[in-house]
């Protein structure tokens, strides 16, 4: 199913209260395009979710491949980067600054 389609699944809860985008919104909207090789369209969407989605398979195949050595950042650094690059998206895509580009 198309999820631009008004009515088909429901909206944000967090949009509906405070009338601003999530770090999440427009990322089902994002998965539905680069299902459809719509790379532009999906970062348009939900550029985050377009950046994670290469870094999580490259966490995951290290993981899979057994190649987690201590090399890199330390492990207690990753849910804290996460965490900090979530809260920037959440504010850089609604600031007015940008003019809505980054807006879901």
């Amino acid at each position: 199913m198309d999820p631009t389609r008004p009515g088909r699944f429901p909206s944000c809860p967090f949009r509906s209260l405070t009338g601003l985008d999530c770090p999440g919104c427009g990322s089902l909207r994002a998965l539905h395009e680069l299902v459809h090789a719509h790379v532009a369209a999906a970062a348009d969407y939900n550029l985050l979710l377009v950046a994670f989605l290469p870094c999580a398979a490259v966490v995951w195949l290290r993981a899979v491949t057994s190649r987690s050595g201590r090399r890199g950042i330390p492990r207690w650094w990753g849910p804290r980067l996460a965490l900090i690059v979530v809260v920037l998206w959440t504010v850089l895509r609604n600031l007015p600054v940008f003019g809505g580009v980054l807006a879901a």
